[in-house]
């Protein structure tokens, strides 16, 4: 009898229990360890174009995924002030059967993956990180901070922009901070606040709020990071109600809401591209620890999902797991990446800029090329 594959996940967010999740399904042995004890997301909410919705789908957890979140097909353009300047529809890159966006809480997204992970029966150890990685060609022994070690076919370093795993096979490139950075946090949902609508300009680049679920919104403040990186966080909630006096619209309503310091989240926007390869003999990388980029185009997670959803076809379908199938695996990968990347960094720019005018152009020609299947 052939022995069953094994793969080592290191990083159980998005991309890990994705990967995990889609694996599984196909019969392959997956462990999975997530340097935290607690296993759940942080963070308020996020949103998820129809890319991202296709291998959420594929990986069978769409139903859940759809019934937590909030689905539209349009997006608004406002002027500070709240006036409408006008309703774009948004591009259904995912196929017409799904939306174009949509809103779901990190928490929500987190725990549905987490459910479909165990479920798959991939073994889980929380709290627990890698303390060596020895590839020995034909399998990659690995020990463990619990003291145990284990042998495997493929380790796959899911475990972000500040990877780990990156560090240990000696890649050099490292995340780069754009200079901006975003407050955000979640707030009651107004009845009709049905899609996401953006205000461009003002004292921030972008005061956005977007639907999370039937309940919940997330308002978000695009700003200067280098301004304000030393900012207390005891004062975070009187800060984004300050950032945010001058919007109209359904600001207002959103800012009475805005209280509790440690419900408000504020973090920089950082900028990481690995040209060269995306492994070291048996031990690949996927998602933040190979690229991250601006939310501008809102595609950062939608990018890591598509990542483990071609490793993991060409897992699942080849009968050798060698330097070629990782090479393809990266390749079929590079320039769609670099694609979004690339189009986040150009119009964080022309937002420093104050040039407008381009953005809806650029956005759309992205997102179309993006309906095409990685």
């Amino acid at each position: 009898m052939t022995r069953a594959r094994s793969v080592l996940i290191v990083g159980g967010g998005s991309a890990g229990n994705t990967l995990a999740i889609l694996l599984s399904n196909s019969g392959i042995a997956v462990d999975l360890v997530e340097s935290r004890p607690d296993w759940g997301a942080l963070g308020s909410g996020i949103l998820l174009h129809g890319n991202a919705l296709r291998v959420l789908r594929d990986a069978g957890v769409w139903p859940q995924i759809h019934a937590a979140g909030f689905g539209f097909d349009s997006i608004g353009i406002l002027a500070p002030d709240g006036t409408v300047i006008a309703e774009q529809p948004d591009l259904h890159s995912g196929g017409p059967e799904l939306p174009s966006t949509l809103g779901i809480l990190r928490p929500a997204l987190q725990q549905t993956l987490i459910d479909a992970v165990h479920a798959g029966g991939t073994r889980v150890r929380l709290g627990c990180t890698v303390q060596k990685l020895d590839d020995h060609g034909d399998g990659v022994e690995a020990v463990f901070s619990d003291g145990t070690a284990g042998r495997y076919d493929l380790v796959v370093g899911c475990d972000g922009i500040y990877s780990a795993t990156r560090e240990s096979i000696g890649v050099v490139e490292r995340p780069e901070p754009t200079g901006m950075g975003v407050w955000r946090t979640l707030v009651p949902r107004p009845a009709e606040l049905v899609r996401t609508d953006l205000a461009y300009g003002g004292p921030c680049y972008i005061a956005g709020y977007s639907p999370m679920s039937d309940d919940v919104a997330y308002a978000l403040l695009v700003v200067d990071w280098h301004e304000r990186d030393e900012a207390d966080p005891a004062d975070y909630a009187e800060r984004m109600r300050a950032e945010s006096a001058v919007y109209g619209g359904l600001w207002p309503r959103i800012r009475e809401h805005i209280t509790d310091p440690a419900a408000v989240h504020y973090t920089a926007f950082h900028r990481l591209l690995v040209e060269g390869p995306w492994h070291r003999g048996r031990i690949a990388l996927a998602g933040d620890a190979v690229h991250a980029c601006p939310p501008t185009l809102a595609q950062g997670v939608a990018m890591s999902l598509e990542d483990t959803a071609v490793l993991a076809e060409l897992l699942t379908s080849r009968d050798v797991w060698d330097d070629a199938l990782l090479t393809e695996y990266r390749d079929r990968r590079i320039p769609r990446v670099r694609t979004v990347v690339d189009g986040s960094m150009q119009l964080a720019q022309w937002l420093k800029e104050g040039n407008r005018q381009a953005a809806p152009a650029l956005i759309a020609s992205i997102l179309t090329a993006l309906t095409e299947r990685p």
